[in-house]
């Protein structure tokens, strides 16, 4: 076999490739037998019929079809290997040339993963969230924590900010009432806007049996983001009677003996919030440097295949999950089906470009992805996807997605080499030693789940080949 490479564009090349027939002959014997167990022709038995009677009855070329059928695969994934290519995507074969007893030759046109040179990126400087906690956010907190030991007592008077009322709704669109739209004994706290818009109006000053109707853009269900009209009734009225904030609280809300050891914890885990927040910011702002510092051609098929996959995984699995429609869903977020492409095609090049980009620095840094950064990525994998690790370990390994995971996690390795290269400050000008903030195991998984974040978890990958042809990204 001899084969030669083209290179049509930085993202895309033409192998062609000639074989010499004798190096059919297994594919030939191979189509013989195939056929023969397929047909019947009086006077011999199946499976015995001679080479000569299937190309009288049933034509030479259809043997010939067979056979290039079943060879086509492994010269092609010879060739790929021979041109040394990192193909993506499925190869568009033509056959130029079948002489019986001489030669096959074809060509196949597939993308490539481009040639990218990473330059010095030891310059990217980001500026992120000062951790800062002030008194009133510990203040929060603390009344967070009050609130969820507060007691509630029936009261036979109209109902005021703060109260909790017991209600039954009914939601109407042009006077019918919904299938989803009438719900029953929901407690409401008045002032929390954990219900519908213009709620806490309507059932101020309402006591236990009063109703009232007013119109709300729905929050869920099969009208999401229409208008409604809705009626309340208030079945009963309870005051709330939040604890005194001393030492006894602390003690009955925690493990804590005074309140002034609740606070100091308070504000602990706070900082500790901010401070991971700060580092997720490090890294979704380094990436975007480093994306932007290098230049990365994007094969336009790959891009194609990459946007359809996106729209479609949102049309037909994400969206029906919450009872929408594109149309209903574009006209929440007050996009117009052009803006809602344009975005999409701007996240798909994006995701395209940083798996391009965090693949090559793990070629050139040599970045390895040891048993313990594997189980601790698919054990979170399993939690997210509501699976047992062992069960996802199953489905993972059944699947043949262990490759996956290990560049996902290689990935994520490959930014945290950036982000510590990085300068990374906060808005007071502070330094940022992310160091001090994550060890180097959870370091990596932060910043695996920012790269999954960008490549949307349907970012391509790429194979120099497999025995079916069919390279897939």
């Amino acid at each position: 076999m001899k084969s030669a490479v083209e290179t049509l564009n930085p993202t895309r090349v033409r192998l062609t490739v000639e074989v010499p027939f004798e190096e059919l002959k297994d594919s030939l014997d191979a189509a013989y037998k195939k056929i023969n167990q397929q047909v019947t022709v009086k006077g011999f038995r199946k499976g015995k019929i001679p080479a000569r009677v299937i190309d009288q009855r049933f034509g030479r070329g259809a043997v010939l079809e067979e056979a290039v059928n079943d060879a086509l695969p492994k010269f092609y994934t010879d060739a790929v290997n021979e041109g040394e290519l990192n193909v993506l995507g499925q190869p568009e074969v033509d056959i130029k040339e079948l002489k019986d007893g001489e030669l096959l030759s074809f060509t196949a046109e597939v993308d490539v993963r481009p040639e990218i040179t990473i330059p010095d990126y030891s310059g990217i400087e980001v500026t992120v969230d000062a951790a800062e906690v002030s008194d009133e956010d510990v203040d929060k907190s603390v009344e967070q924590l009050r609130d969820r030991f507060a007691s509630t007592s029936a009261v036979e008077r109209a109902a005021a900010d703060g109260d909790v009322v017991t209600v039954d709704l009914e939601a109407r669109i042009d006077g019918e009432v919904l299938e989803d739209g009438v719900a029953n004994g929901i407690d409401y706290v008045i002032g929390s806007g954990d219900l519908l818009d213009g709620i806490d109006a309507a059932v101020t000053g309402l006591e236990a049996g009063g109703e009232a109707t007013f119109t709300s853009e729905l929050k869920g269900g099969s009208a999401e983001g229409k208008a409604a009209e809705v009626t309340v009734k208030v079945s009963e009225v309870k005051a709330r009677e939040l604890p005194e904030l001393d030492d006894d609280f602390a003690q009955t809300a925690s493990e804590f003996d005074t309140l002034e050891e609740l606070r100091a914890d308070s504000r602990k885990r706070l900082v500790s919030m901010k401070q991971y927040d700060q580092a997720t910011q490090a890294q979704e702002r380094v990436l975007d440097e480093l994306v932007k510092l290098v230049e990365v051609p994007v094969p336009e098929k790959l891009l194609a295949d990459e946007i359809e996959t996106r729209t479609h995984n949102l049309e037909n699995h994400q969206l029906p999950q919450m009872g929408m429609d594109l149309a209903q869903y574009l006209q929440i977020q007050g996009k117009t089906r052009e803006e809602f492409d344009s975005e999409t095609e701007e996240q798909a090049v994006k995701g395209i470009k940083t798996q391009f980009i965090l693949d090559e620095l793990v070629n050139r840094e040599k970045l390895n992805v040891n048993q313990e950064e594997l189980t601790e990525h698919l054990m979170r994998r399993a939690q997210s996807s509501g699976m047992s690790p062992d069960q996802f370990a199953q489905a993972v390994v059944e699947g043949g997605q262990v490759p996956m995971l290990v560049g996902e996690v290689a990935r994520g390795k490959a930014l945290a080499a950036v982000v510590e290269a990085a300068k990374v400050v906060d808005t007071n000008g502070e330094t940022v030693d992310l160091d001090d903030e994550e060890g180097d195991a959870e370091a990596t998984e932060a910043a695996t789940e920012t790269v999954e974040a960008a490549e949307s978890a349907e970012a391509p990958a790429a194979e120099s080949g497999d025995d079916e042809a069919k390279p897939t990204a």
